[in-house]
């Protein structure tokens, strides 16, 4: 398993796998191992992934400083895993929680980007609203597993609200699982269930534990990112919704939204095919343009 020290000697782990050009990978949950994501539905077929596994999880050090697992310190892991890598400019794809963090790092370091994927991703380092939440939630009132999953998605936000520890919250977060996925079956349940082993309390907390960013000079920032963007949102996902993952495009200068059908907040297992395609044309086309100014 390869590991490299990072800006504070931490030994950051990362999975190699695929073949192709190399796209660095950063997971969500917060600090979920990047186990969880797999070949991203195959996209290993034509890139080589490089899957960095955050500070205190999946194969990576517990910090001398658990300050650091704060969203915006990670920034400066992932420079030290760019640096590691010998690469002057990278392609990055993010997923959920970990595109707060991409968000930063394209802020912080915009040359260091070729493109920029975000699968899902978090919003509250640029301050979008989430909206339509509650809408899609209702949307899925048809499906079996509603009434129960529904109730625990109350009682995790209600929870989360007022501060409760993972012991509380971690039960009620697994109950609302099946929001997450875009068919609840069987692939789906293991993929969830495998979720508490592969997200250590302590980092997970620890990412947005004191996070308070400066969401006008990140948008200010980020509008003058030349990298290409791409935003791959789910149709089904309640957060971010299609809606909120647009109004998170529109802050870049060159990026578009995709929205995949009939997927939730995993859309390369809810329709792998479709996932690597929208994928791969965006990181093999052309790069556009932008206007020079009149």
């Amino acid at each position: 398993m390869p590991r490299f020290p990072s800006y504070d000697s931490t030994a950051l782990a990362y999975h190699v796998l695929g073949s192709g050009p190399p796209i660095v990978c950063l997971p969500g949950g917060a600090a979920r191992a990047s186990s969880y994501l797999g070949d991203l539905g195959g996209l290993s077929r034509d890139r080589t992934l490089l899957k960095l596994d955050s500070r205190g999880s999946g194969e990576s050090a517990v910090p001398e400083d658990p300050a650091s697992y704060r969203c915006e310190r990670l920034v400066d892991d992932v420079e030290a895993f760019r640096v590691h890598l010998g690469l002057d400019r990278m392609d990055l794809l993010a997923h959920s929680a970990a595109g707060n963090l991409a968000e930063l790092y394209a802020a912080r370091h915009p040359h260091r980007l070729s493109r920029l994927v975000l699968v899902t991703p978090g919003l509250r380092s640029v301050g979008v609203e989430t909206v339509g939440f509650a809408e899609a939630v209702t949307a899925r009132s048809a499906q079996w597993w509603y009434p129960e999953a529904k109730a625990a998605m109350d009682a995790w936000q209600e929870a989360a609200d007022r501060g409760a520890g993972p012991d509380e919250v971690n039960p009620l977060r697994s109950g609302a699982a099946p929001f997450a996925y875009g068919r609840w079956d069987e692939r789906a349940r293991a993929h969830a269930e495998a979720e508490p082993e592969e997200r250590p309390d302590a980092p997970s907390a620890g990412f947005y534990d004191g996070f308070a960013p400066d969401t006008a000079a990140i948008r200010a920032a980020l509008a003058g990112l030349d990298a290409p963007v791409l935003v791959v949102a789910g149709e089904l996902d309640p957060a971010p919704t299609p809606e909120a993952a647009r109004a998170l495009a529109a802050l870049f200068p060159n990026a578009e939204t995709v929205v995949q059908d009939g997927a939730s907040h995993f859309p390369w297992l809810d329709d792998p095919a479709r996932f690597v395609k929208t994928v791969l044309t965006f990181l093999t086309d052309e790069p556009r343009t932008l206007a020079a100014p009149h």
